[in-house]
């Protein structure tokens, strides 16, 4: 199965010092109190770039201490008042950073067997302070690197070792009833067939890898774990036609591959070890391709659900809500009717009765696949919610009105012009006025106020690279995208002339985040 979006969506699995946490799953937040932006309609003339500029929103005094932030001021430097998404004071420490996000796109979840993809979530914050946009992991990992087809890194994680153990032993169990000459030797035929099982679910992951390529949407990782594989695609289908043959290549692939090893079998003699080997094969890619063709999110066959609704309707979250409540139906039903049909031997086995070790095995399986289903169904939904609210970030509306200070400048002076302007951010420029590095907040904050006299706002802060120059104009997915790419706690935001417009905190987008995720869709 895929995980578009995010994962699959924001999906799922998840860098230094000044990076924000990593969010994996839009999961519950607890956003900090928000006071509604102010706004101001004069626009003083810009001041030197070396004293107190007007500020873009009302003006007044800043505690830069440590205290509850709320939301802050936009603006440029030296520019009109504007109104804010932001008002917290400046003092507050934005507290640890590290990068998160893979983007997600709407279906989510674990996957089952032969995949099945949640979609990779928005960035989530770290002990639980809740997502965290501008984050994502430090590279793909995800466990062992066994190459990377078409360009896309395929991992082996760690609990592939454990169900790899686990086919070798009961599939070992079966060979010695249909081939007890092979001794020992059968947990070595079972083995061969654990990766030769596997290495038919990459191809199904490939496959969802190939059309995502072809419809130009990046694929972060496959992984292949315990309950089959994954397929990160990091971008959401344009329409549901895309959507649909996306979610469909997988079970297709996979059918393909039992009618493969079906011919194969018909040129093997029966009850020897190629001819067991080959019918095993196909048996679990036609179980890989129906159980994935099952009409639920987080399924290829809920994927695909989901696109002939959106095609209907002509909204991809309706689409998402009626794929995501079929799977967490689904989910109900392989609880309660897996365990009963194996009981009764309707999936081909013999009638057994209930209780005993099998029964408790049975159980146990149907409880992990309908968990994996549920929480992939729900996922959907939460990813989709945040899809819909995501251009409301607009790095404009959340930008901190900043005050140029020069480097030599002392933090308590750099501070009372900032508090003059209404500022809550500082900018060092050099003679010219060209910006040379942000001052960071926690870093104020850790200064005492009888300190601040003799210490230089240079050795606070933070040296400007490229990527910490963002345009006024991105918003929604575009701006995070931005953030994700160059983690940090804090960002120069300029027009497109270069002209410096103020700075972007993380934990402002933070909150603005957390708190389109509480509204209601």
């Amino acid at each position: 199965m895929d995980e578009s979006g995010g994962s699959g969506q924001p999906r799922s699995g998840t860098d230094g010092a000044t990076e924000h946490p990593a969010v994996p799953d839009a999961t519950s937040a607890h956003p900090r109190s928000d006071r509604e932006p102010a706004g101001d309609d004069s626009r003083p003339a810009p001041t030197d770039s070396t004293d107190t500029t007007a500020p873009n929103g009302p003006t007044g005094t800043v505690a830069w201490e440590k205290q509850p932030s709320s939301a802050g001021h936009s603006g440029r430097t030296g520019d009109a008042a504007r109104p804010s998404a932001a008002d917290a004071p400046a003092g507050q420490p934005d507290g640890p950073t590290e990068p998160a996000v893979a983007r997600r796109g709407e279906g989510t979840g674990s996957s089952g067997p032969g995949g099945g993809g949640s979609d990779a979530p928005p960035p989530a914050g770290d002990g639980g302070s809740g997502p965290r946009p501008p984050q994502r992991v430090k590279g793909p990992g995800g466990g062992l690197l066994m190459g990377r087809p078409f360009g896309v890194p395929v991992y082996v994680a760690p609990s592939w070792f454990l169900v790899a153990a686990l086919i070798t032993w009961v599939f070992g169990g079966q060979l010695e009833r249909v081939l007890p000459e092979l001794g020992g030797a059968r947990y070595l035929v079972s083995l061969f067939f654990a990766v030769a099982f596997y290495a038919s679910v990459l191809v199904h992951e490939l496959a969802h890898t190939v059309a995502a390529l072809r419809f130009k949407l990046p694929v972060r990782r496959i992984q292949l774990q315990f309950f089959g594989g994954v397929s990160e695609i990091e971008k959401e289908s344009e329409t549901p036609g895309r959507e649909f043959i996306l979610a469909f290549v997988g079970p297709l692939l996979s059918l393909v591959l039992a009618g493969l090893f079906y011919l194969a079998l018909l040129t093997v003699e029966p009850g020897t070890v190629p001819g067991v080997l080959l019918a095993g094969l196909m048996v679990s890619n036609l179980i890989v391709a129906a159980f994935n063709l099952l009409p639920g999110l987080p399924l290829d066959g809920g994927r695909m659900l989901r696109a002939v609704v959106w095609k209907i309707t002509g909204k991809p979250m309706t689409g998402t809500i009626a794929a995501a409540w079929v799977g967490r139906a689904l989910a109900i039903s392989v609880l309660i009717g897996l365990p009963l049909l194996t009981q009764s031997g309707a999936l081909g086995g013999e009638a057994q009765e209930l209780g005993g070790m099998d029964t408790v095995m049975d159980a146990l399986l149907a409880a992990i696949l309908a968990a994996i289903i549920w929480t992939g169904a729900g996922n959907s939904l939460r990813m989709a919610r945040l899809r819909e609210h995501l251009p409301e970030l607009r790095a404009r509306a959340l930008t901190r009105r900043a005050v140029p200070v020069e480097t030599d400048t002392p933090l308590s002076e750099a501070l009372r012009r900032a508090n003059d302007a209404g500022a809550r951010a500082l900018v060092v420029v050099d003679a010219h006025g060209e910006p040379l590095s942000l001052v960071r907040e926690a870093a104020i904050v850790g200064v005492p106020a009888h300190r601040r006299p003799w210490v230089a706002v240079s050795g606070l802060a933070q040296e400007l690279t490229d990527g910490m120059r963002v345009s006024a104009e991105l918003a929604g997915e575009e701006l995070l995208d931005v953030l994700r790419a160059t983690p940090a706690t804090e960002y120069l935001v300029v027009e497109e002339s270069g002209e410096i417009y103020g700075v972007l905190s993380a934990a402002d987008v933070e909150r603005a985040f957390v708190k389109a995720m509480a509204r209601p869709s």
